[in-house]
Parts: C-alpha cells; structure tokens; sequence
C-alpha cells in the first residue's frame, strides 16, 4: 500500500492530537486559552477577595526574603507603585510599615508590622510560621506554594523506588570499583505492587499518578474526604492508615506536618508494615520518630527506606542510618528542579498580581488544619 503525502500528514496531524489529548469537533477553529497557573497547578482560589480582609488598603511596602535577590525586578515591574525592600537591609520603620511579605514570616516582622496583610511563604510547609504566636493575633492571609513542586517530588519518588527495588546503590558500588558483580541481589518490579501514599495532596497526587503509569495499585488517605483521582484505587481517611498500611510493599509519606502527623511513622506503625515493604519520605522528617526507624530496618521488619526529609537535618554524621545498605538518602533535594522553580515563579507573580488588585489569592492556607 503506497502511503501519500497527504494520508502521511494526516496520521501525524491524528497522532499529534492524540498525545496532546484533544478531540476534533466539526466546527472547532482553536484550540482554546491554555490552562491558568491555578487549573495547571489544580490550586484553589481562596473563599473572598483579599480586599474584604479586615484592614485591607492598596499595598504600599513589602519585605522580600533575600533569596529572592535576583527577582527583585520582576516583582517591581508585577506591582508598579509598590516598594520591595529586602528583608535584611530593612530598617525597623520599614518592617513595621510592611503591608506583606514573600518569605519571611518572623516573630522580628509579626511583632511590628501592625498592618500586616498577606504572607507569601516560598515553600509547602508552613509549620514554621504557624508556630510564631502573633500569627494568630496579626491573621494575615497566608498563602503557600502547595503543588508547584509535586510533579519534581513524585518523579523522586519513583527514582528512590526504582533505586530501592533495583538495588542500583549496590550496582553503583560495584561500578566505582570496576567489578563486574558476581553476585546479583533480588531485583523486584514495580508493576503489580501496591504503594500507600499518606497525604493525597498535591504531592501525593503526582506520586500516585507517576506510580500507576508504572503498573501499581495506588491507595492512599486523606485528611480531606474520600474522593480521589481515577487512578487511585482507594482514598481512606487518616484513621484507616494502620489498616491500608497492611497492604502496601511501598508507604510513601507526602503528609505536611501537622500535629496530627507529628510521629505518626513510629514503632507500631512499622510493626505494621510487611517485612517486605519500603517507606519513602519526602513528606517531614519529623513525621518519623528516627529512632523507631532505625530499630525497624536493623530488625529487618522493613525492607528498607528511601529519605529525602529526616529528623533531625542536617542529618548527624555519626547516624546508623549513613551506613544502613537497604538505606537511600538524599539532603533534602527533591524540589530543587528548574520546573519546581519555574512553577513557584508563575504562582509567586499571579499571587502577587492578585493581592495588589485585592483579589482572591491562591493556595491559601487554613491555620486550623496547618496547610
């Protein structure tokens, strides 16, 4: 069968839609706007406009964390009329005229900014500032930046998997020492095994995504409710987590830290895991009671941990977990991606755009729940 130009163009222009997830409609001229920062994000708009806040006037002045050195421009030309004063050059005028700020959010700043609007902190968790007592009195809008680094962390998650489940460690080892291994470890699949993602978050979504791509059944709990993507075979609430832990060769905790998840990861919990099973972390570290995981891996009732978050961090050098074989560890790095940057840098301006219009801001957080 000859193949002519025209049916070649129009198999590629067929396959292109495919992947693109578009379906034709007679009709149809466009393909429409692309998707906003917060549908791309799947954030949600806070429930009034940051104008109805109590106190609210135009801003006039906002501290900026000195991370964000390089930015300053940007953000000067996102909010023409408003002054950006870098958080360690800011004398105590400035800070107590401060209207917002974007990365900081110190007891220093809350004490005198008695006109305090909105905190932008750079981050998903916010126990940090949660934990300053004049938060509560100033009740400045709090946003964070919930999901920008989900996609990042997930794709983590899944190397820590495969590093795990592969014993790729073993097989660096082996390579640095030009050694062709005589003596191969049990490799394992993912496909047909279960992960248990605690927290169905933004985090938790992308991990849970990325996992059934790769032939897992995905369960998982969240504080929220029970509704889920289709790809989550079961969504549980956090007081199912022993229960749904029994099934999982793969817990990974995506969990912010919160007092209801302060040492949830302890024994009990890991005499609940299968011997067989690993346990991620990229959620806290102190979501783990340390010790109890030490005991857990040098007992060999888990199979073994990938961490990115550990408590304490720095992690110390002289910590068993350095020199555990069944161990992976990363200094808290799962974020630390262009893309996580990129996406932190549309939400920052969008955030930015609509606190000085007085607009509903995104990714609000609920102090109650702690995210």
């Amino acid at each position: 069968m000859r193949i002519t130009a025209i049916s070649l163009a129009t198999t590629i222009l067929g396959l292109g839609c495919a992947l693109l997830g578009l379906t034709a409609r007679a009709g149809d001229s466009a393909v429409g706007p692309p998707p906003s920062i917060a549908e791309s994000l799947g954030v949600r708009e806070g429930s009034r406009p940051i104008r109805e806040h109590t106190g609210w006037r135009a801003p006039r002045l906002i501290l900026v964390s000195p991370r964000l050195h390089a930015q300053m421009a940007t953000l000067q030309a996102a909010a023409a009329g408003v002054t950006f004063v870098e958080f360690d050059t800011a004398t105590p005028a400035q800070i107590a005229a401060a209207d917002a700020t974007i990365g900081v959010c110190s007891a220093d700043v809350l004490n005198r900014a008695t006109h305090l609007q909105w905190i932008q902190w750079l981050g998903a968790g916010v126990e940090g500032c949660l934990q300053e007592p004049k938060l509560r009195q100033r009740n400045p809008v709090l946003t964070n930046m919930q999901s920008t680094a989900g996609p990042s962390m997930a794709e983590h998650v899944l190397g820590m998997m495969l590093v795990l489940s592969r014993h790729l460690d073993y097989y660096v080892k082996q390579q640095e020492q030009g050694h062709w291994a005589d003596h191969d470890p049990m490799l394992a699949d993912l496909s047909g095994k279960s992960v248990l993602v605690v927290g169905l978050g933004g985090i938790g979504i992308e991990v849970a995504k990325r996992a059934h791509a790769f032939g897992m059944r995905v369960i998982a709990t969240r504080a929220s409710g029970r509704t889920g993507p289709e790809f989550v075979s079961y969504v549980g609430l956090p007081d199912e987590l022993l229960k749904l832990t029994k099934e999982a060769d793969f817990v990974v905790n995506c969990a912010p830290l919160t007092p209801q998840t302060t040492g949830i990861f302890n024994a009990a919990y890991f005499a609940t895991m299968k011997p067989s099973a690993y346990f991620l972390n990229v959620g806290r570290g102190r979501s783990a009671v340390t010790a109890d995981l030490i005991a857990a891996l040098t007992a060999g009732k888990i199979a073994g941990a990938g961490l990115d978050v550990v408590d304490p961090e720095p992690l110390p050098a002289d910590s068993p977990l350095w020199h555990m074989p069944n161990v992976f560890i990363t200094p808290h790095v799962s974020a630390q991606t262009p893309m996580t940057d990129s996406q932190r840098t549309l939400l920052l301006r969008e955030n930015l755009g609509r606190y000085v219009a007085g607009e509903a801001m995104l990714a609000v957080v609920d102090p109650d729940r702690g995210y």
